[in-house]
């Protein structure tokens, strides 16, 4: 899609780039790690086909490129609240997917009046929540890899909107490493304001016994609903069937699940 508005906005270290796509109540959209906004391809259609979709590329992606200061889960929240607030919203939905989800946890937790409703897709509330296998990528990732992923769609994007890509996607790569880091944040779920959805693949990267706990941190499957689902609170769990970590970010069924929680009444 074009967007309808795009530009930056000066942040601690520099500034990020945002674009809206379509019409509605606002809606801010997280994307992964080492994406940009168009990896959400028919995602970001279905999203804006009725809402004002807000896409933020975060710290050392797509347009917005490398800042001057290390990268954290916390001050890439922090940026997308200079978003919000340089554009006059607030509180919006938020959708955020794996890297993008963690942030969108975080902006939640640390911004909590900005938030309206939570979307977290394929995104663990610690590392521990990733399998093995993910958790040796994340740790990992450094500019040694540039020329092995040049090729990748990943990279080709990156390069399409990036001004200096071949200097940019090492540094990023590089500076990733902080994904690797253990942190724990399940002392915090519990106070989350915004209600919140999580959506997994049944055969995603993140551990389903850990979408199971979670779950629970927010107060979810701990009784029973009873018969008027008077059991219930305001939070959900989708668990999408067929899709793995690396189809989330294109899979319809994330739109179409995301969009029933957020316009529920």
């Amino acid at each position: 899609m074009t967007p309808t508005k795009s530009g930056y906005v000066p942040v601690t270290g520099g500034k990020v780039y945002y674009a809206t796509y379509g019409q509605g109540a606002p809606l801010v959209l997280l994307h992964g790690g080492l994406m940009t906004i168009e990896a959400f391809g028919p995602v970001l259609d279905a999203f804006a086909a009725g809402r004002e979709v807000i896409a933020v590329e975060l710290q050392g992606h797509g347009h917005t490129g490398p800042l001057d200061r290390p990268m954290s889960f916390a001050a890439m929240a922090d940026d997308v609240a200079e978003v919000i607030g340089s554009l006059g919203l607030g509180p919006v939905d938020v959708v955020g997917y794996s890297m993008g989800g963690s942030i969108g946890l975080r902006l939640a937790l640390d911004h909590p009046e900005l938030v309206n409703k939570l979307v977290i897709a394929s995104a663990p509330y610690a590392f521990s929540g990733w399998h093995d296998y993910n958790q040796q990528g994340m740790r990992s990732l450094d500019a040694s890899q540039f020329e092995m992923m040049k090729p990748s769609p990943l990279y080709q994007m990156f390069a399409a909107v990036n001004p200096d890509p071949e200097a940019n996607f090492p540094r990023l790569l590089d500076q990733m490493q902080y994904m690797g880091r253990d942190y724990d944040w399940s002392d915090e779920i519990g106070t989350l304001a915004a209600p919140t959805q999580l959506i997994v693949g049944d055969w995603d990267a993140v551990r389903t016994g850990h979408t199971a706990k979670f779950w629970e941190l927010l107060g979810g499957g701990l009784q029973d609903a009873q018969w008027d689902g008077s059991g219930m609170n305001r939070n959900r769990l989708a668990i999408l069937p067929g899709v793995t970590h690396y189809t989330m970010m294109t899979e319809p069924k994330l739109a179409e699940t995301a969009l029933a929680f957020l316009d529920a009444q």
